[in-house]
């Protein structure tokens, strides 16, 4: 398993929050513990010629100066350079992934709710549609994005909707933020999960959704790994256990489909657990 890890994405952010720096602190240091044999790299950054595939240029300078963004977005200093280590991240993932790598990208800001106009939901930037536009214009024809994070990924739906070779699929809770991903349309399918479902029903959801990824026939898939829908995450209402994520990573080995991974959301203690459980059951 290759990481892609710079721990400057620790240097911004409150433990007062659940996007802290704790997330990928904890997360780095039990997956180099857990896992000596793992190939560790420090990304380089995303020039703005990544950032405009799926950003508008206007978004790009409110990124570097106040104020806040909305409530759960705040304005720090440097986040917009923070965002494109990020993005830089999630670029090595994919290009490792397209060289025949199982790659991870563990880095925050997350990126999943950016639209191409708006910081929103902790995300400053969308680094997997970034990742997925800029693995089209090297030349891939066929790219699923799979999101099994809690949350719907609202803003990388608005980017990829309608772009031909790209198949979008996700599973989320709904009710809950951002309050879309009730339907699908174009080239994305949604499957919505109410609070408090049972596991068995979350996971059929989830194998629904991965089937429809195969049949896409991608010759690269970008997951948006989320780790929030864990029984014990303290902003989702959602059920899964540990060995749900395994299962996932188990999905994952078995398609043998060259595959990179982009850490989202996940806001329990455990998520060095919930990562590594998913990430030795792919590897």
């Amino acid at each position: 398993m290759l990481i892609f890890h710079d721990p400057q994405c620790a240097h911004y952010g409150s433990a007062m929050r659940p996007e802290q720096p704790a997330r990928t602190v904890r997360t780095a240091a039990y997956l180099q513990k857990t896992h000596p044999d793992w190939t560790w790299q420090v990304p380089a950054a995303a020039e703005p010629a990544d950032l405009l595939l799926a950003h508008e240029p206007h978004h790009l300078k409110r990124l570097q100066h106040g104020p806040d963004f909305d409530g759960d977005t705040p304005y720090f200093d440097g986040i917009y350079d923070h965002a494109r280590r990020g993005v830089g991240s999630a670029l090595a993932a994919m290009n490792a992934a397209r060289e025949g790598q199982k790659a991870f990208s563990l880095m925050r800001p997350p990126g999943h709710h950016a639209t191409s106009g708006q910081a929103m939901g902790f995300c400053y930037l969308n680094q997997i549609a970034i990742a997925t536009l800029a693995a089209q214009q090297q030349g891939a024809k066929r790219v699923a994005v799979w999101d099994f994070d809690a949350h719907h990924g609202n803003g990388t739906e608005a980017i990829l909707r309608g772009r031909d070779g790209i198949l979008f699929s996700s599973v989320h809770q709904y009710p809950g933020y951002p309050g879309t991903g009730t339907q699908s349309f174009d080239n994305c399918r949604n499957w919505p999960v109410a609070p408090h479902s049972t596991r068995t029903t979350h996971m059929a959801a989830l194998a629904e959704s991965w089937e429809a990824v195969l049949a896409f026939e991608p010759e690269l898939v970008l997951v948006s790994a989320g780790f929030d829908a864990y029984v014990h995450d303290p902003i989702t209402e959602m059920t899964l256990e540990k060995d749900d994520f395994a299962t996932l990573g188990t999905w994952l080995k078995s398609a043998g489909r060259p595959t990179a991974a982009i850490l989202e959301g996940g806001y329990s203690s455990d998520l060095p657990q919930l990562t590594d459980a998913f990430l030795s059951a792919w590897a």
